[in-house]
């Protein structure tokens, strides 16, 4: 069997790639292997255990867990601190040149993982969870991931929904989702020489409009901050001091009031585009983008975000009879360069951060991100980055695979097109797998354990209380 319609040189990076990977593992790297590629070629197993029975995971289901709790040791060999710096230059290859685009985009925000139904988890706390039905609170409880992924560019006539992940962090309840990704973009932007010295755009959603997080990625000249802002927001068009005005006492920053839900108080936008937009079903709609150079928010003493304007988007989309589909969108740009992006840039870049949607989607109804019900908090964070790196090597395997849909999927637009997917690319991943050969070793038989010693008795785990996070935010700061 051979690999189809497909480079020489593509497969044989491919095959290094992934020998460079079994390298970088610490403790149990053959389990760990056949564990990743089990997650990666998932088609049947709706729990982790169910795992053990894909042809590809060689061992028995006890190897999961144990894979699993050792994820983060270090090998003989090397550090755990060597073995991240491997895994993470490995993801950073894997990251395609752009064509026409001029700058790096990457995609931030959290996602809940529920555990309401498990008291000896630690460090539990009201998370943000949406809710279908109408009425109820967002709420939940358990634990909350932020996720920094790159938005790659996007290949001409395929809008697969592809993000390379680059960093997962659980966001502990002694901490402010904004905080935590701020440590994940430094940490990344300081491990990486490929960002450095050009232009990063950052695109979230309304969450990172605060002014925590824009006071400290402000500082940055080379990064510029694209995110949506609620339609009761109040900014200020800049002073304008009359020369006849004295000049004693305190300079005065803010000029007029800039109400986004009171369109009297808006001035002549300083910039206007109009455009088109298809939807998946063919669906002609006409956008209309209008820009508002140099406005000013509010900071505070640690922020003083008067020293930093920013450029304001309306975006409103109507169907070809003048009816709005959407309520208005509003967007900030902020940042030095963020005059270095057109109007259509900046809308552009903000709809590709609903690729994070799909991933999201994706990740936990196929590669089962949030099917792990450990109680220790630490073997769910080893979880989450084995689910990184798994979907890593669907998207290093992207273009070896080929489309093999169902019989009643062969008339819908993405096989008939031939768009790979994510999906289509974990359907073919077991095949690309068994061409080219499995990493790990044959597995060894070592006996049966001895098992618990005669009169030993099992400590019961501790119960935890679920922790209000706002208060013990407060109590910290």
């Amino acid at each position: 069997m051979k690999i189809k319609n497909n480079n020489e040189q593509e497969v044989e990076q491919f095959i290094q790639g992934r020998q460079r990977l079994y390298q970088s593992l610490g403790l149990r790297k053959d389990a760990l292997m056949n564990l990743l590629d089990a997650i990666s070629s998932n088609r049947d197993a709706n729990t982790v255990v169910k795992l053990s029975l894909n042809p590809l995971f060689k061992l028995k289901y006890q190897s999961i867990y144990r894979a699993i709790a050792d994820f983060s040791k270090a090998g003989k060999k090397k550090s755990k601190i060597q073995n991240k710096a491997e895994i993470f230059n490995l993801i950073l290859e894997s990251i395609p040149e752009n064509n026409q685009r001029k700058f790096h985009l990457f995609g931030l925000d959290v996602t809940p993982n529920s555990r309401q139904f498990s008291p000896t988890v630690s460090d539990k706390s009201f998370i943000h969870q949406p809710n279908s039905i109408k009425g109820n609170k967002p709420i939940n409880i358990g634990h909350a991931y932020s996720w920094l992924c790159y938005l790659p560019e996007k290949v001409p006539n395929c809008d697969a929904s592809w993000t390379i992940p680059l960093s997962v962090e659980r966001v502990s309840s002694e901490e402010k989702d904004v905080s935590v990704a701020h440590k994940q973009i430094n940490k990344v932007f300081t491990d990486s020489l490929l960002f450095k010295a050009i232009l990063s755009v950052i695109v979230v959603d309304c969450l990172y409009s605060q002014k925590d997080f824009i006071g400290k990625q402000v500082l940055n000249q080379d990064r510029v901050v694209v995110t949506r802002v609620r339609s009761n927001r109040i900014f200020y068009r800049p002073f304008v001091r009359d020369s006849s005005e004295l000049k004693s006492g305190h300079p005065r920053w803010y000029g007029d009031k800039f109400e986004l839900k009171d369109s009297t108080s808006w001035h002549p936008p300083d910039d206007l585009i109009q455009t088109n937009l298809t939807t998946k079903r063919g669906k002609l709609l006409n956008v209309k983008i209008k820009g508002w150079n140099n406005m000013l928010m509010r900071g505070t003493k640690e922020h003083k975000l008067h020293d930093y304007p920013f450029t304001l988007l309306q975006i409103t989309i109507t169907d070809q009879e003048g009816n709005s589909v959407w309520k208005p969108m509003w967007l900030i740009a902020i940042g030095k360069r963020r005059q270095d992006l057109t109007l259509l840039e900046i809308y552009q870049s903000y709809r590709q951060r609903f690729d994070l949607e799909h991933f999201f989607r994706f990740g936990k109804q196929r590669l089962l991100m949030n099917d792990y019900l450990t109680s220790d908090t630490s073997y769910e964070e080893n979880w989450m980055n084995l689910i990184l790196i798994a979907y890593i090597q669907l998207w290093n395997a992207r273009n070896l695979a080929v489309c093999l849909p169902r019989p009643w999927e062969k008339y819908l637009p993405n096989f008939r097109e031939g768009k790979i997917t994510p999906s289509a690319v974990q359907r073919d991943f077991s095949r690309i797998i068994s061409t080219i050969g499995i990493n790990s070793h044959s597995p060894k038989p070592r006996g049966f354990s001895s098992g618990r010693k005669k009169g030993e008795i099992q400590v019961k785990r501790p119960r935890y209380q679920v922790i209000k996070k706002n208060q013990k935010c407060q109590q910290n700061s």
